[in-house]
């Protein structure tokens, strides 16, 4: 996935989930932020961050922040980005080890009961669907999710094993959107709730991948698979 028109800033504040406050050139410029999880290990004053320039004069921001340095770590905020990113190295080949075939027909944003997956495809003779989830945590080595309570996590990943007992392939991938953690574990700290139901999942069948990511503040790309494990 590519952006354009980034420029670096030095972040000063977040008065609310949706705009931050930061420091271009000597002005003062407000940006959207394209996550709405807390991020407070990563919107920090004085830390660098990236910002996407809108190509919309009419907007009301004329610009998104897309990424945090974190003491050396680019960490990409995007919250729309594992999507696409997924979406790209599926239909480049790069989860068909990991699916067990070849993967085709892919299909973005499908109806099932009463979720909406990120991405439908065929796989041989089956069909599936996987779930994205962006990672932004990072702790002694470790990416985590989610950084706050999400009971609509939890209920993507019980409607998973829902279509993994009516014989679909099922999978939730985790795109950890930074490079180095060498783990991906469930945030059971902050949400208990969802911890117990990826265990679920992973018993109904559920493939539960993960994977991280090569960042610049121009891109950000699915690099290599990280082990996933469900207890500390």
């Amino acid at each position: 996935m590519q952006y354009r028109q980034v420029e670096p800033a030095v972040f000063i504040d977040r008065p609310n989930r949706f705009i931050a406050h930061c420091r271009m050139g000597g002005a003062q410029v407000t940006a959207h932020v394209k996550n709405t999880g807390r991020c407070r290990e990563l919107l920090v004053p004085g830390y660098t961050v990236y910002l996407e320039k809108s190509e919309n004069p009419a907007r009301k921001t004329a610009y998104s922040l897309i990424a945090a340095d974190r003491q050396g770590l680019l960490i990409n905020l995007d919250s729309q980005a594992p999507n696409q990113v997924v979406a790209e190295a599926m239909a480049a080949g790069r989860l068909d080890r990991a699916l067990g075939a070849p993967v085709t027909a892919l299909r973005r944003e499908v109806r099932y009961g009463s979720s909406r997956f990120d991405i439908a495809f065929a796989c041989g003779e089956r069909q599936g669907f996987v779930e994205v989830k962006g990672v932004t945590l990072e702790r002694e080595g470790a990416a985590l999710f989610p950084d706050a309570p999400t009971q609509r996590g939890e209920k993507h990943l019980m409607e998973l094993c829902r279509a993994a007992g009516e014989g679909y392939l099922a999978a939730v991938c985790f795109l950890i959107q930074m490079k180095g953690p060498s783990v991906f574990c469930p945030n059971a700290a902050t949400d208990p709730g969802f911890a117990r139901a990826l265990a679920e999942a992973a018993g109904c069948g559920v493939k539960l991948l993960a994977f991280d990511c090569a960042v610049t503040p121009f891109s950000l790309t699915l690099a290599d698979p990280v082990p996933v494990r469900l207890e500390g």
